[in-house]
């Protein structure tokens, strides 16, 4: 039996993981995808603006 407890852990993770991947797979694109386009376009917006005062 030890070798059960020995292998417990390590599908357990494997299932964890497997379920974030499908996770996140499933959460890409519709109306998330625009609102995490809208911020990473402001991060960069600000980014750009803060560069471009520096330079000036």
């Amino acid at each position: 039996m030890d070798y059960v407890a020995a292998l417990t852990p390590p599908v357990v993770m494997a299932v964890a993981f497997t379920a974030l991947i499908v996770v996140m797979i499933k959460s890409q694109g519709g109306a998330n995808k625009a609102k995490e386009d809208g911020v990473v376009d402001a991060a960069l917006a600000r980014a750009e603006s803060a560069r471009q005062k520096r330079e000036s």
